[in-house]
């Protein structure tokens, strides 16, 4: 009985992250946001396979420099690009996905973070929260509060 109540609360948990990341609109100001250099993700397997930047809002930024604890309402955006070959040289090609990351203490099932997807219009695009997001920032960020990308890389 506890394993069918447990179940049902992790599917409820889950399924209310997704529709909370449905809901969700791009930020229409975080291209004015702090800015990371480029970034060239050239593991093809990698969801982030692709040329990227990091846009990092003035709540969050501190927390980000110090790699802490993030407040509430804290948000990132990525930004990803194919990879175009010039010369040899990867180069910035067509926009390829956008995605949210925001301290939302609500979002149990993702940690405390609210992560979303966007088509490169700023249409939702379903990614799934838990497993496209969540999951690998447990694996990769659990000691930098969910936050995979270090200040010092973003310089």
């Amino acid at each position: 009985m506890k394993i069918i109540a447990w179940m049902a609360v992790s599917l409820l948990l889950a399924a209310s992250a997704a529709t909370a990341a449905d809901s969700v609109a791009l930020p229409k100001d975080y291209e004015k946001w702090e800015k990371s250099k480029e970034k060239v993700v050239s593991d093809k397997s990698s969801l982030f396979y692709g040329i990227h930047y990091i846009y990092v809002d003035k709540k969050a930024m501190p927390a980000y420099k110090a790699g802490g604890k993030y407040p509430e309402g804290a948000r990132f955006v990525v930004v990803n690009y194919t990879i175009k070959d010039e010369g040899g040289k990867p180069v910035k090609g067509k926009k390829s996905m956008v995605v949210l990351m925001k301290k939302d203490a609500k979002q149990a099932a993702t940690g405390g973070w609210l992560f979303a997807g966007f088509t490169p219009e700023g249409k939702p695009s379903g990614v799934d929260p838990v497993k496209n997001c969540y999951e690998c920032h447990l694996k990769d960020a659990k000691d930098t509060g969910l936050v995979i990308s270090k200040y010092a890389d973003f310089r």
